[in-house]
């Protein structure tokens, strides 16, 4: 197949999506930097309803934080540079931005409903199901769930970063096979447009190397993301088996015409055996509560033969966690390789490590487990 033909065909394949996650930039829904641009948004709510009637429609919206200090009268980068005061911001700004929602999609019949989320909502599996739970019974009711992070109790430690991170995790979480991520940009280019006369817009990425992730550096407009979050979100999503568009939200009729089958943005391929919805949330979700390293023949049985982790292969360990927190397992040389719920608390391997498992029970006087992570919780990060 020609390069031409693969990118029609690839661009067809998106009419048959039947469950969207669109993401909102913060440059995408203000005018001047921080004020909501309300005309702007009745477009883009007049696109999402028409799409609205062959498919499902999730949106994670940014904005909040940027009206807030539009009602503050805070324009001055230095004056809204803390987190305690981009909080207050957010919880000022939060019922704007719905309000401005609320009215676009009201023209339409449509109800909206905000939902709220931190990262630890989906770092932990049983409130991730829970969220999980309610997006699909607002879905049955035809309602669109406006996905937000709580930025007004969110701290460094829980944040999820940005709002790219945080649409491929509810691209996951709500099974999406479409993530569209809207900000002020055309899409990735070949290198860095502003330095370099001769980059071009990629219209298609089907893996997302090293040099692309290094080349994409900056930030973009009010927000907390720039090109690099939008590429490793982009990596995340495609691990999961779902395609990617990175587009210009300021264009006219951006979402019409990305159904359209148009070439425009650039548009992630996912890999043909994405990660089980199960392995994908241990590898890029749940949150991790410490570190392992292993030596060779550990690191060697995990990757080569695809075996469990045994105590015996464990050199040192880092952390407090419990029975069932998803750990780091580094290799001899300090990368991290892999991620797994362990079987064993911290301090149970601390006095476990490199013994065989014949050894357990006269060491802790009971053994549950012979592996501390079964390999069925287990990710090789490189399967990503």
């Amino acid at each position: 197949m020609k390069d031409n033909e693969k990118i029609e065909h690839s661009r067809d394949l998106l009419k048959l999506s039947r469950r969207v996650v669109i993401k909102f930039g913060s440059a995408v829904l203000t005018t001047g930097g921080i004020e909501l641009n309300s005309e702007h948004i009745n477009r883009l709510a007049a696109q999402i309803t028409q799409i609205r009637q062959q498919r499902e429609v999730v949106v994670v919206s940014s904005g909040a934080m940027a009206a807030g200090f539009a009602k503050l009268g805070l324009q001055n980068e230095q004056q809204r540079a803390s987190l305690p005061l981009k909080q207050a911001a957010a919880a000022v700004g939060q019922s704007s931005l719905m309000g401005v929602y609320e009215d676009a999609f009201a023209q339409y019949g449509i109800h909206v409903a905000q939902v709220l989320l931190t990262a630890e909502d989906l770092a932990n599996r049983h409130r991730f199901l829970n969220a999980r739970g309610t997006v699909a019974e607002l879905l049955a009711l035809e309602v669109l769930p406006i996905i937000n992070e709580n930025d007004t109790v969110a701290v460094a430690e829980i944040k999820f970063g940005d709002n790219d991170n945080l649409a491929t995790m509810v691209s996951h979480l709500v099974g999406a096979d479409l993530l569209i991520i809207l900000s002020d940009i055309d899409g990735l280019y070949s290198a860095d447009p502003k330095r370099n006369a001769k980059a071009h817009l990629l219209s298609i990425v089907d893996r997302v190397s090293s040099d692309i992730e290094k080349n994409a550096t900056g930030t973009t407009g009010v927000g907390t993301g720039g090109m690099q979050s939008k590429i490793l979100a982009a990596r995340k999503a495609m691990a999961r088996g779902i395609p990617v568009i990175i587009a210009n939200g300021k264009r006219e009729n951006v979402i019409n015409e990305i159904f359209s089958g148009a070439d425009i943005g650039t548009l992630f391929i996912p890999q043909d055996k994405p990660l089980h919805s199960r392995k994908h949330w241990i590898a890029h979700i749940a949150a991790t509560r410490g570190t392992i390293t292993l030596d060779a023949g550990a690191v060697t049985a995990l990757t080569k033969s695809k075996k469990s982790l045994l105590p015996g292969g464990i050199v040192s360990v880092n952390g407090h966690f419990k029975l069932g927190d998803c750990i780091n397992c580094v290799d001899p040389e300090g990368k991290c390789f892999a991620r797994g719920l362990t079987r064993y608390t911290a301090s149970e391997l601390e006095r476990i490590k490199g013994l065989r498992t014949s050894q357990i029970v006269s060491v802790l006087g009971y053994k549950d487990y012979d592996e501390v992570i079964h390999r069925d919780d287990l990710v090789l990060l490189a399967d990503e």
